[in-house]
């Protein structure tokens, strides 16, 4: 069990899965393969394999203790979900509450989940079947929303959305019962302060309600970046984007402003999606970012 100190804050890794993979042409449409292969010595194995051409992902939450409570940061892909357009994600069986319990904590333990932004992996586990229906797997949670990421994921409203397909069922099966039950917290503006350690930030552009989420403890600080990285190469080219990047030009902004902040305040960056050591700090380097060190 990965396990992180910042200040009076604790950072635990809960592992979902690994070795899901897309060839990099299609994860990361109009890259140059040539800079991946001038990086293949530390690319691989954990992020990239030159041979099949493919980036490798892992999927996992963020456990955070702090200020006497216990908040998971997203809730991955779910079991048992129907995904027609994602055959990798639909009715999966991982031991995921499995490895919650390794480190300490039952459903019930948990006081808030932060959904980040509400694709497919990364709202899974906020429902599981019960009797035939999606019930809360957190019940005594409050499940964090933005209202822009509510708003245009509903499918209630025609809105033309890039991941329609990929997020099939998403918002039914694991959005809505947690409105139904009264469950959620959807917040306004440009910032939240979840408590004196951490805030949420809005970051728009991988979706239009994505938000990051900013510790500042002890001297230390520390970026939840979830989907602004899916892979180390877009830290040394920020016009890097993803397949399921809903406004690419936004996308490119908010990357550089997120390692920008992250680089001059020497914080701590944790992706949502990064295999090996999972966790990174990275510099200002010759007029573009770099990583200074897998932590």
């Amino acid at each position: 069990m990965d396990r992180i100190e910042l200040g009076a804050v604790s950072v635990t890794r809960v592992e979902e899965f690994v070795h899901w993979a897309m060839p990099i042409d299609r994860y990361f449409p109009g890259t140059d393969e040539a800079a991946w292969l001038a990086n293949r010595e530390w690319l691989e194995p954990d992020h990239w394999d030159a041979g099949s051409r493919r980036a490798h992902t892992v999927f996992h939450s963020w456990l955070i203790r702090s200020a006497g409570r216990t908040i998971l940061v997203d809730t991955g892909v779910g079991n048992g979900k129907t995904r027609p357009s994602m055959p990798d994600f639909s009715g999966r069986r991982t031991p995921y509450l499995q490895t919650l319990a390794s480190a300490g904590y039952r459903p019930e333990d948990i006081d808030v989940v932060i959904c980040t932004h509400l694709h497919v992996d990364h709202v899974g586990w906020n429902t599981r079947a019960v009797g035939g229906e999606w019930v809360p797997t957190f019940p005594n949670a409050r499940y964090v929303f933005a209202r822009p990421e509510v708003e245009f994921w509903d499918p209630r409203h025609e809105i033309h959305r890039r991941g329609e397909q990929v997020n099939e069922n998403v918002f039914d099966d694991s959005v809505r019962p947690i409105l139904d039950a009264g469950l959620a917290d959807v917040w306004d503006g440009p910032r939240l302060v979840l408590d004196e350690n951490l805030t949420l930030e809005l970051a728009a552009g991988h979706t239009p309600g994505l938000a990051v989420v900013k510790v500042r403890s002890g001297g230390e600080q520390a970026i939840f970046v979830n989907d602004v990285l899916h892979s180390p190469m877009q830290v040394l080219d920020c016009a890097v984007n993803s397949c399921f990047c809903e406004d690419e030009a936004a996308s490119v902004r908010t990357r550089q402003q997120v390692l920008g902040w992250a680089a001059d305040h020497r914080a701590l960056v944790f992706p949502a999606h990064f295999n090996g050591r999972h966790t990174i700090r990275v510099e200002r380097r010759d007029g573009r970012f770099a990583i200074a060190e897998w932590v």
